[in-house]
């Protein structure tokens, strides 16, 4: 068996020194030494650093599609987007600079794409205050221009400035990776709902953070990048754990605003019937303008009993 191991093609041959070194390609392809734990371990970080990079690239997709077809992003948080997508961008830009491995953090690369296309969707699908409305003005052109502009800016910045702030920029991104799921959580916990979330993406991120744990311990000798993905673990299976306890729930509705008891005589007296009043035209007499009589006449009433009176006399 060796003998067929030790004469693969050359392009073989360079691809796996590339990815475990020249000694643990030799241990373990050519000579099949499988007891040698160092490079077992050695390659299988390489392999689930390259798994988690390919991964990656599809991670974000089926939530970018769920938002796209159902023309929202109810339930996603628009801070704890922002605030990951500035984390994944400072840990990309730390281990380039500081040439790590690539298997040990490339996956940040494709994210970082895949949550800006994230957050100028929410940006285009986010409702619209009702004064926009009925003016007939959109703003939507002005918060997509305005959401890719900020994130320009925070690329150049972080190309530019120096590696000893740009190492404070990485230990930041502890309490920023925290920062950015608090508040998809506190989303989940508040309508009893993960929305638009999609399974697929938390399921990957959970499994690619666990074993992007387990490559950086073995590859990479940084307190910071191991803690920062460590953080990121606890936190996607905290969102995890919300999607299993509330999956096909709906979102709970808004509580019904109640109707004040001092209004209640008033709502009642505006539903009552009007009375209309029947009596004729000409029976109506104005208030306060006095009858008009001929001097010296009587009244009608009175002048009937003058004239029965006057009668009885006669006779």
């Amino acid at each position: 068996m060796t003998s067929i191991t030790r004469n693969l093609p050359w392009f073989v041959r360079d691809l796996g020194i590339s990815i475990v070194g020249g000694k643990c390609y030799v241990s373990l392809v050519e000579n099949l030494a499988f007891d040698d734990v160092d490079c077992l371990k050695l390659a299988l970080s390489k392999g689930l650093g390259l798994g988690i990079v390919a991964g990656s690239c599809i991670m974000k997709v089926p939530q970018i599609l769920l938002i796209a077809r159902k023309h929202s992003a109810r339930g996603i948080s628009p801070s704890g987007t922002a605030f990951e997508t500035l984390a994944y961008a400072i840990n990309l830009t730390y281990s380039y600079r500081n040439q790590l491995p690539f298997s040990t953090y490339g996956e940040n690369a494709f994210l970082t794409a895949q949550n800006i296309i994230i957050m100028l969707l929410i940006m285009r699908y986010a409702p619209r205050p009702h004064a926009l409305i009925s003016k007939g003005s959109d703003s939507r052109t002005t918060k997509l221009l305005s959401t890719f502009m900020v994130m320009a800016v925070c690329g150049v910045i972080l190309l530019a400035v120096p590696p000893p702030i740009l190492a404070t920029f990485q230990a930041l991104t502890l309490p920023i990776s925290v920062v950015s799921k608090v508040p998809q959580i506190m989303e989940n916990l508040r309508n009893r709902s993960t929305g638009q979330l999609s399974a697929f993406a938390v399921m990957l991120q959970v499994g690619g953070c666990a074993a992007r744990v387990f490559t950086i311990t073995q590859e990479v000798d940084d307190v910071l990048v191991a803690l920062g993905a460590l953080v990121a673990l606890v936190l996607n299976a905290v969102i995890a754990a919300q999607m299993w306890m509330y999956w096909g729930q709906d979102p709970v509705a808004p509580p019904k605003i109640k109707v004040e008891e001092k209004l209640e005589p008033v709502l009642a007296r505006s539903s009552e019937k009007p009375i209309i009043d029947r009596t004729p035209p000409h029976s109506i007499s104005r208030a306060g303008t006095p009858s008009i009589s001929r001097p010296g006449t009587p009244s009608s009433r009175s002048g009937r009993n003058w004239s029965r009176k006057s009668v009885y006399d006669v006779v």
